[in-house]
């Protein structure tokens, strides 16, 4: 009564596994390996900036009286931008032009003491030495003349320099001055506003992996977007690549500069950019999807190939493994890989064929059959 009691069971487990067991089709994630576009790309952060960005400073020293601009001011060359009280630099002048006067006045005098040497002389009144004495005083005293009239045009240039102009025509994007402030251009000069010339054209400066830079050309086209327009993506162009690197706690990068178009100037100083810049591409190409090079059938019993005339590929960097459905069980495919677009991978050889159903996964239905197929333990 045992036995038949075993083979009762036996027989219903059979014919419950037999029923529930889905088809092949069904018991796999698959995809046909089909042909498509491959894009290699490298990817970095970087922050937008204006292509010419100028610090204006200023060169006297001196209490903000006015100020003509500020943030996001407009302005062009020679625009007033900020006034500085010029009281000490107007004193200044006043005393360098009194000095002219004075040095006028002397040489006046040594101009007529060497006319009266040199005619005293010519009636042997005074020695030659006499004369000469007269002759370097008068030349001291145009020295000193022009000393002073040197020391008038720097003065009169300070108190132009008391007005602070534009030296380009852009846009105020920071303004670090305020009316009564003290400006001491003493030993550095002081940055009082920054001035971005056009800010229809901008720049990235982007922080690119050293593993990354070899791929990298100028003239590249780079795709980025910014957090100010999650929705939108923008183009820009790889201009210069710097070849200064960058070390910071053993990490090599390379400043990348990309060109950027801003007609309607939305992209902002500052702003942070994710660019990407597709270094390789590869057009109709067979290509597999990445989770298909990760896929091992649950059993881990690698399928031989049934194709004994195909050379076996040399395991390396650029070999990978894939599995077909045929004749309803996976069988192996050594392929040999391309560039990936970290979702799918190109195929550059190999015996995986156009067409062929890749599979990339067991279906969860297959995998609760498996859970729920377990040995029963049965107690007689």
């Amino acid at each position: 009564m045992s036995l038949i009691a075993i083979i009762v069971v036996g027989a219903g487990i059979f014919a419950y596994r037999q029923l529930n067991t889905p088809a092949p089709e069904q018991q796999y994630r698959l995809q046909k390996a089909e042909n498509g576009d491959v894009n290699l790309t490298v990817s970095a952060n970087g922050t937008i900036n204006p292509v010419t960005l100028v610090s204006v400073g200023a060169q006297v020293s001196g209490r903000v009286k006015k100020l003509y601009a500020d943030n996001n001011s407009k302005v062009e060359q020679g625009d007033r931008l900020l006034e500085l009280d010029a009281s000490i630099l107007d004193a200044q002048l006043k005393q360098s032009m009194a000095s002219v006067q004075s040095a006028t006045a002397s040489l006046d005098l040594a101009v007529a003491n060497e006319t009266r040497m040199q005619n005293l002389f010519a009636q042997d009144y005074v020695s030659r030495q006499e004369l000469d004495a007269a002759i370097q005083a008068r030349k001291a005293a145009a020295a000193q003349l022009q000393t002073a009239q040197a020391q008038v045009e720097r003065d009169q240039a300070n108190v132009g320099y008391a007005v602070v102009r534009s030296p380009v025509s852009g846009v105020v994007i920071d303004k670090q001055v305020e009316v009564g402030q003290t400006v001491a251009s003493s030993f550095q000069t002081p940055t009082l506003f920054k001035i971005a010339q056009d800010l229809a054209n901008m720049q990235i400066d982007a922080s690119f992996a050293e593993a990354d830079i070899g791929n990298i050309r100028v003239g590249q086209k780079a795709r980025f977007t910014v957090d100010a327009f999650p929705d939108r993506s923008f183009m820009g162009e790889v201009k210069l690549i710097r070849l200064n690197p960058v070390i910071q706690q053993n990490v090599v990068t390379y400043n990348v500069v990309i060109n950027v178009d801003n007609p309607d100037k939305i992209l902002l100083p500052g702003m942070t950019a994710y660019v990407s810049i597709v270094v390789k591409e590869r057009k109709d190409t067979l290509m597999v999807p990445n989770a298909a090079l990760r896929y091992k059938p649950s059993n881990e019993i690698e399928q031989k190939s049934e194709k004994s005339d195909t050379p076996k590929i040399k395991r390396d960097a650029f070999s990978g493994k894939v599995y077909v459905l045929e004749q309803g069980k996976p069988k192996l495919r050594n392929v040999i890989l391309g560039i990936t677009d970290n979702r799918n991978t190109e195929i550059t050889g190999g015996e995986l064929k156009t067409g062929e159903q890749i599979i990339l996964g067991e279906s969860r239905a297959s995998e609760s059959i498996s859970a729920g197929s377990q040995p029963m333990r049965m107690r007689f």
